[in-house]
Order: structure tokens, then sequence, then C-alpha cells
């Protein structure tokens, strides 16, 4: 049995979630808050960081790229055309190398502030950092969301799928991270065609249906958000 400690606007959580739908692994969804630090979940993981996953009341394992890691030796070894990682060591490093983009670089510049300012700071209290949001740090992370969308678009245009010719780590840690800004409404898509067609096919798996019926109280989402040709 699978538990994933998580949130939904998590980017590294819900590339998580992609990677075992895509495996066709169910698991029992935990919500966490992180700014809580709930004593039940300091207990596994001291950090407080998403995603965790437990397997078989096993020991934790953290991390969004370290979970994929795991979740590539134990299925994704046995799933043949379906894997999710290549078998040739150059094609695996561009796999980590994009993974870590996203899930890293992206994250630090754009994805961990749009959420923080208009998402988490409505749900946190004084002390825990909540209150009105910073102007400033929106503005810097939306000047940086242009130059990582144009990343995608030249990825998009360059290759079948973000990494090569094969859907990929990759495509799912690109895919988490952007759609939690389309949520956001922070996307500007006619900018980037090649971008948008990809996005296109990614939210057309049946892997990604979870997100699109999935809400944030008091954060709805943008108008073309669940379709799937906006």
């Amino acid at each position: 049995m699978l538990i994933l400690h998580h949130h939904p606007m998590s980017a590294a959580s819900r590339f998580v979630r992609l990677v075992l739908g895509e495996y066709g692994e169910r698991a029992e969804l935990v919500e966490e808050r992180p700014w809580e630090r709930r004593p039940e979940f300091l207990a596994l993981n001291p950090a407080a960081t998403l995603p965790l996953l437990v397997e078989d009341q096993g020991a934790p394992i953290v991390g969004g790229t370290v979970v994929a890691e795991y979740l590539d030796e134990t299925r994704g070894a046995f799933q043949r055309e379906r894997r999710l990682f290549a078998e040739k060591p150059a094609e695996r490093a561009e796999i980590r190398r994009l993974t870590e983009w996203f899930l890293g670089k992206m994250d630090a510049e754009v994805t961990r502030y749009l959420v923080r300012e208009r998402v988490f700071k409505r749900e946190m209290r004084a002390n825990e950092g909540g209150g009105a949001p910073d102007a400033s740090a929106i503005r810097a992370a939306r000047t940086n969301l242009k130059n990582h969308m144009r990343y995608v678009g030249w990825l998009a245009e360059s290759r079948n799928w973000l990494s090569g010719p094969k859907l990929s780590y990759a495509d799912l840690a690109a895919a988490s991270a952007v759609s939690i800004l389309d949520y956001l409404g922070e996307v500007a898509w006619d900018e980037e065609p090649a971008a948008k067609e990809w996005y296109m096919r990614m939210k057309s798996r049946p892997s990604f249906r979870p997100f699109l019926a999935e809400r944030v109280r008091g954060v709805p989402p943008v108008a073309h958000y669940a379709e799937l040709d906006f």
C-alpha cells in the first residue's frame, strides 16, 4: 500500500502523482500544510518538506526526485515502453537535468513564490508567515516565468517531448509546475504556442485528469483550466 503526503499546490507533489498515474499505481493521499508542522508529519520528516511516500509501513521516502527514482526502480524498470526513464546514461542525464530544472530552478524562481503569495498566505496565521501578498515577490516571479515558458516552448519545438523522443519524467515535472501556474492564470499562452500545444497533450493524458477536477478553497482556477482545447 502506498501513502503519499502531499499538497495540491506543490509542484513536486503533483509530479509524483503524475508518475503514479502513468504507472497505474494508486496511493492514499494525505494532504499536508507544511507550515503547520503537524507532529505526526514531523515524525516522518523533520524537515517538513513535500512530497513524502510511504510503502507498506516502510521507511519514508522524501522529495519529488527521490520518490520518482524509487518508483522507477520498483515500477518503471518493468514497464518496458511505458518506462519514464531512458535506458542510455546520456539520455537519463538529460531527463534528470530537466526534472531538476522544473522542480528546482523554476520552483525557486517562480512557482514557490506565486503559490506562497497567492495561496498559502491566505491560509497561514500571522505567526506562520501569513498576511498580505508581497507584490515585489509576485512581480519578480512573473518576470522569471516568461523566461521559463520560453524555454518550455524551445524544448517543445526542438523535440517530440521535452527531453527527447519519448514522454519522460522531464515532461511530468514541467507539467506539474505549469499546471499550478495555469490554475492561477499566470501563463500567457498566446505568447508560447509550442508550449501550449505540448501542455494540451499533457492535459489530455489520463494521469492528468484528477488535477483538472481539483479546486483550492478560496482560489478558483482560471476559466480555461479544465478545458483540454483552450
